[in-house]
């Protein structure tokens, strides 16, 4: 997993929901195509089928065990399955509309003109080669200036940028020790304000730092290892025992971090300090300056997500030695650039995150890489120009009217649940009608006037595209929340949920076959898009969204009775995933993947109800053989199906809230419907006595 994934597949909590850890991983995006499946007339693989496995003991390997047995993973990519099928198509479009741009010589300053020159830039590896290491050096002598705690604290606010991930920062891999998120206060309920989140890892998280596992030990050799080749590289003296010096001090930083459990706890984010209080409460850093550099030192008060953390991290500003930290910053800078400078130095970053991260043997095309980066610094640029191009009207509105009828569906079944109380309904049914969704694309567009693109500056293009995402964040400071703003571009295979904004958006580029596909049956449709959206209105009622309420506010709006059941299924439910073995000796963490598996189990039951709704009281035809619920399971099983290197395996189950596709496909044995439909026993593998089923909404 690295920092272009976690841009794109925004996660978990206050801050957002996908529903996928998959979406675009550098080092597992395609290149060469994936096998297109023969679909029939049903929507469904019949040739991926496996009949000789029971659905009891494996529906992931009934479903799907015939495709998995030739199913290969490409030498530059870390898995492959049904996201990357929508992934592909998705890439190829984007690839056409951007190159397209520049072919008419657009006028400068337009928005086309801004795309064609990042991806120029991107691509021009000879200026890149040329040029060396000249477009990082103006920051290596600001590093290298540093003469005390206050520049080095100032130096530290100067990176600060925009994160969208409080329980997993996006800014893992970058010099910033902290990362900034911006939306919905928890106690002030009507505007945005600032969080900030610990930051500063070279590595996915801190268990990659702390972990005695011998893979993960081998990791923490090549990864400083990795650091002195980088400093080297650089031209940087004493690059080995710098290096040492740097992994040292990541693990320390690492030691000072919360967990992503911890994390993912909303009630132990809400602390909003005054600026005036930081320098007592986080003593170490010089705040005062760090704010002023980061643009923040107008602001009265700044909610902090870790608290233990921040205060961890700011110590070490003054516990550890300057030179140590100049070390540190020299080495992220390298790392931030890595891939946009000269190809030894580019190598060497996919080697060790690419190859020894996700176990990807080879990197991707250059072009394709270029096309991912574009997307990124100017993600809404292209959208504009993509839905218009491959978003039909007559899509999103079947797909807007999909949702209509789950959302109906989760608002009828509320009322069958015998263990809520009336008052409880009635807050829930609010929460479902208000919640806004957003299909296909935003309201309104991000404009891209005052960010400058240059046709032969990579790196600069860059550093301004990532700067130009802060000073957006910022702006937001201060003023009324906008339900309607959206956090994935419309290019982007996923989808997510918005507990703060109680809002839903679907991308225009998960809207696609086989996840969504006008033509095909309802069954297919709905067991696999249908599940999907099912999955993110799940997520406003998860262990999470169900602390917020129908304004986005943190309130508890369940009788204790009501709350004490919902934990109770819960726990069931994390006992059930930590009982899944990925690895040998490497077991789902069930709290840390509760949020998503929770949505898992009833944004099925929801699909599954809303499916049986759209029959209109009439039985689903006989197709290839399969009944409708045949069908309706199939698919949802289906659209799991992925094949999945051990190292990035290792990588997800530490690191991610998703559960692995596989066991995301045996989400099904919690279900009444599936036993009466694949008749599993008891004994099977999968079986559950109905009193162990786990049932949530």
């Amino acid at each position: 997993m690295d920092r272009a994934r976690r841009l794109l597949s925004v996660a978990i909590l206050a801050a957002l929901t996908s529903v996928t850890a998959y979406a675009a991983t550098p080092a597992a995006q395609p290149n060469a195509p994936a096998k297109q499946e023969a679909r029939s007339a049903s929507g469904i693989d019949l040739a991926g089928i496996d009949k000789a496995v029971k659905p009891g003991d494996d529906f992931d390997k009934y479903a799907n065990g015939t495709w998995a047995k030739t199913a290969q993973i490409p030498a530059d990519r870390a898995s492959t399955g049904i996201f990357l099928q929508v992934y592909e198509k998705a890439e190829k479009r984007n690839a056409e509309l951007i190159r397209d741009m520049g072919k008419g010589n657009p006028a400068a300053g337009t928005d086309a003109r801004k795309i064609a020159d990042y991806y120029a830039a991107f691509m021009d590896d000879a200026t890149i080669e040329k040029r060396g290491l000249e477009p990082v050096k103006p920051a290596l002598a600001k590093i290298d200036a540093i003469k005390n705690a206050g520049e080095l604290s100032s130096a530290l606010g100067s990176t600060l940028r925009a994160d969208v991930d409080p329980v997993n920062a996006t800014n893992w891999w970058t010099q910033n020790l902290f990362g900034l998120f911006v939306t919905q206060g928890l106690t002030d309920f009507e505007h945005n304000v600032p969080y900030l989140l610990q930051g500063g890892l070279g590595l996915p998280n801190r268990d990659y730092y702390l972990s005695n596992d011998k893979d993960m030990v081998a990791i923490r050799e090549k990864y400083q290892a990795y650091i002195a080749d980088l400093m080297k590289q650089g031209g940087i003296a004493d690059a080995d025992k710098k290096a040492k010096a740097v992994f040292d001090l990541e693990t320390k930083i690492a030691k000072a971090q919360a967990s992503i459990v911890d994390s993912e706890d909303v009630h132990k984010a809400n602390n909003p300090w005054n600026l005036a209080d930081f320098s007592k409460k986080a003593p170490g850093l010089d705040w005062n300056a760090y704010f002023k550099a980061a643009g923040l030192d107008g602001q009265k008060q700044i909610t902090v997500w870790q608290p233990d953390a921040i205060k961890g991290l700011s110590a070490l500003v003054a516990s550890e030695p300057l030179q140590t930290w100049k070390d540190y910053l020299d080495f992220h800078v390298l790392n931030e650039s890595a891939g946009l400078l000269p190809k030894s130095i580019a190598t060497a970053q996919f080697e060790f995150y690419g190859h020894t991260l996700n176990g990807t043997p080879k990197q991707r095309d250059r072009w394709k890489r270029g096309i991912s980066a574009t997307n990124g610094a100017l993600g809404d640029a292209v959208g504009q120009i993509y839905v218009k191009r491959y978003f039909p009207a007559s899509s999103k509105k079947q797909v807007q009217d999909m949702v209509s009828n789950i959302m109906a569906a989760f608002n009828d079944h509320v009322d069958t649940l015998d263990w809520m109380t009336p008052a409880t309904k009635q807050k829930a049914k609010e929460k479902i009608t208000t919640l806004k969704v957003g299909v296909g694309y935003p309201e309104t567009w991000r404009n891209y006037a005052s960010l400058d693109i240059k046709p032969d500056d990579a790196v600069g293009n860059h550093l301004r595209a990532e700067e130009f995402e802060y000073r957006y964040q910022l702006s937001k400071l201060g003023k009324p929340i906008d339900r309607a703003e959206w956090w994935m571009t419309p290019q982007t295979v996923n989808a997510v949920n918005l507990p703060l904004q109680n809002a839903l958006n679907f991308p225009a580029a998960i809207l696609e076959a086989p996840f969504f596909d006008p033509h095909a049956d309802a069954a297919a449709n709905y067991g696999s898009i249908g599940a999907v959206i099912g999955h993110e209105i799940s997520h406003s009622f998860d262990n999470t969204g169900a602390e917020f309420d129908a304004q986005g506010r943190l309130r508890n709006w369940w009788t204790p009775e009501d709350q004490a059941h919902f934990k109770a299924a819960g726990q069931k439910l994390v006992e059930q995933y930590n009982a899944y073995e990925v690895l040998p000796g490497l077991h789902i963490n069930g709290q840390q993947t509760l949020g998503e598996n929770i949505a898992d189990v009833s944004g099925l039951a929801i699909a599954y109800a809303a499916y049986q709704k759209s029959l209109g009281g009439k039985p689903a035809p006989v197709i290839d053989g399969l009944t409708g619920d045949q069908r309706f399971f199939l698919a949802f099983a289906q659209s799991w199906r992925e094949k999945t290197r051990d190292s990035a395996l290792r990588q997800q189950v530490v690191t991610d809230g998703h559960s692995p596709g596989q066991f995301r496909a045996q989400t099904v044995r919690n279900l009444d419907a599936w036993y009466d439909t694949f008749k599993p026993a008891p004994g099977e593998k999968l079986y559950l006595a109905p009193k162990d089923r786990v049932k949530i909404w």
